[in-house]
């Protein structure tokens, strides 16, 4: 995923979060920015994943 991509995404979403954690629910906020994270790390992983196979070939 590209860092501006990455970027757009965090300032649309960057409201509701900040709305959650004002109502005490910053936990709630905090689980999905980890999800978020954790699906751009897994798919960064595979693309590094195939560019090594593709280089052992």
């Amino acid at each position: 995923m590209k860092l501006s991509h990455m970027i757009i995404i965090l300032l649309v979403f960057a409201w509701p979060l900040y709305y959650l954690y004002e109502r005490q629910l910053g936990a709630i906020s905090f689980l999905l920015l980890a999800i978020f994270f954790l699906v751009v790390s897994i798919k960064e992983y595979k693309k590094f994943r195939e560019q090594k196979e593709k280089e052992g070939e």
